[in-house]
């Protein structure tokens, strides 16, 4: 499914395969669909892709993430729901596996206790085979994703007049996930949720399942918690296939701490961030400047109060707090920008995030390593961020709904989206800056994205000023403007229906046009050597 376009999964699955049935049909709609492919061909051979709690009482999950076995499948479906169907397999000759050095008697012993029947969405076809073969495979795909992203349990428990259009919002939101139109922060959320909704619906099962009498008072107050644990996860989840929901930005604020504001003193604090302080490093503040030191940037961040500035000497430091910016501080480093490096905590979603009325950041490294998130996100007030470096692996730098951003003399590089994303109702001010490398998804179609240096999003229309920036060898657009419809502003119709770049006289009225209309300034960039080009207008 890997080349189908948007429009071409959504005539799959509405048109095709379930043609219009209600949500409590949809089961036996795929069950049917898949019963017809499989009729195609008796036997192929697939590889079982299965547990390794079949066969190993201990390892670790990310050495071993499935046992994979070259299987004979003889196809004669057990069980009426497409999600349960059984299929009899036996181990093809010769004997091969994912696992080097896994014994042949053990893979025979585990089958012999299944019967030999094996759950059908586990096995996947070999490549090269016949024609049949591959719209077996295709098929299994088609039913796979249908249970891993499109089906909700709670489907066929609730009235729903067009199950179908449901699923054509699914398909989109999954599709906009998938080329980056919604960023990568807010798709890893999404994500998340949806995982743990299905870890804590197994969980309930599990639990209810263990209780062998009439459950007592405790456990009908622990089912009752993870129930409604469950609803809320659910609710979450139901937002996110409301486009008018979705389209203004994130659900779920981050920053749950409250506002300090000045000390009750009235004076600020120079909070210096270093292992060992010596006079020396002090010697250029005033006289009356109150000092705090901290060989710890978290501890300082925590001591911050309205109208402090925390000065970080060369070192490398890890802070979460930085994602919990409420008060208007300054941080800055001293000495070479690429000599006073942040790295973000990894088992945290997010790096850095503001919520404060004015934060300034400047002369450091921000480097991002293992959260979702993108590397800034100013989720409400104003950022700025000066001859800084942001080396990232989500997102580049998020400017929400109301928001607003400078950047000056940084650079940005290797995002998986856009290098900075800009919200409807957001403002930002780019002068001087490098933005470079982005658009660098790990997962999806990078070549069918537009994103790259620059992405803005519309309706209301964010306000950016762009001066002086090197915009450049982005893999998608350098900078690229998503407009909701082609009636949102009045541009040439022709031009935008044919969705060309900018290069002739017509592109440019169009360009010229629609920066009339958005508050888009830009003088003396230099945008340059991206892969799909340099300014784009695109039509969601």
């Amino acid at each position: 499914m890997r080349g189908m376009w948007r429009n071409e999964k959504v005539a799959l699955y509405c048109d095709e395969v379930l043609e219009g049935c209600k949500a409590e049909d949809a089961d036996e709609a795929m069950s049917k669909y898949l019963s017809e492919k499989l009729k195609l061909k008796d036997k192929w051979l697939g590889v079982w892709k299965t547990n390794p709690e079949l066969f190993f009482v201990k390892y670790e999950e990310a050495s071993i993430p499935f046992v994979g076995i070259l299987v004979e499948v003889t196809c004669k479906p057990h069980q009426s729901s497409s999600s349960c169907f059984k299929v009899t397999v036996s181990v093809a000759e010769p004997f091969s596996s994912n696992i080097s050095n896994i014994p042949r008697d053990l893979v025979d012993e585990v089958l012999e206790e299944l019967e030999y029947n094996v759950p059908l969405l586990e096995v996947y076809p070999v490549e090269r085979q016949d024609s049949d073969s591959q719209d077996i495979a295709l098929a299994l795909e088609v039913v796979r994703f249908f249970y891993d992203f499109l089906w909700r349990d709670w489907d066929d428990e609730e009235s729903c007049e067009n199950y179908t259009a449901l699923i054509e919002e699914r398909i989109n939101l999954w599709c906009d996930i998938q080329d980056g139109t919604i960023p990568g922060p807010i798709a890893q959320r999404f994500k998340k949720t949806l995982e743990k909704y299905k870890k804590k619906r197994v969980e309930l099962i599990e639990y209810q399942s263990n209780i062998k009498e009439d459950p007592s008072a405790a456990e009908a107050v622990e089912c009752w918690k993870k129930y409604y644990e469950i609803v809320m996860l659910c609710g979450l989840l139901k937002m996110w296939e409301d486009l008018r929901l979705r389209v203004h930005g994130p659900f779920f604020p981050r920053i749950l701490r409250r506002r300090k504001g000045k000390r009750d003193f009235g004076k600020a604090i120079t909070h210096i961030v270093t292992k060992v302080m010596t006079t020396d490093m002090v010697k250029d503040l005033p006289s009356d400047t109150l000092l705090q030191q901290h060989d710890d940037l978290d501890l300082a961040l925590d001591s911050c109060y309205g109208g402090d500035t925390v000065v970080i000497f060369p070192g490398e430091y890890q802070a979460v707090n930085l994602a919990l910016l409420t008060d208007d501080i300054v941080i800055k480093g001293v000495g070479n920008r690429e000599e006073i490096i942040i790295t973000s905590e990894p088992s945290h979603d997010s790096f850095v995030v503001s919520k404060a009325d004015n934060v300034k950041i400047m002369n450091l490294s921000l480097i991002q390593q293992g959260t979702v998130d993108g590397i800034v996100v100013v989720e409400s007030g104003h950022m700025t961020l000066e001859n800084c470096v942001l080396k990232c692996e989500g997102t580049g730098v998020c400017v929400l709904t109301g928001a607003a951003l400078t950047i000056t003399d940084s650079e940005i590089t290797g995002a998986q989206g856009a290098g900075v994303e800009l919200y409807p109702g957001s403002i930002a001010i780019l002068e001087k800056n490098e933005i470079h490398h982005c658009n660098n998804l790990r997962t999806g179609d990078s070549s069918k994205s537009t994103l790259g240096g620059v992405n803005m999003k519309v309706l209301p229309a964010p306000k950016l000023k762009m001066t002086n920036n090197h915009i450049y060898n982005n893999n998608g657009y350098g900078v690229s403007i998503l407009q909701p419809t082609e009636q949102f502003f009045i541009v040439a119709e022709e031009a935008l229906n044919k969705g060309a770049a900018l290069g002739d006289k017509k592109d440019e009225n169009m360009l010229s046009k629609v920066m009339q209309n958005l508050n888009l300034e830009m003088n003396n960039n230099k945008i340059e050597a991206n892969l799909k080009g340099d300014i784009r207008i695109v039509t969601s």
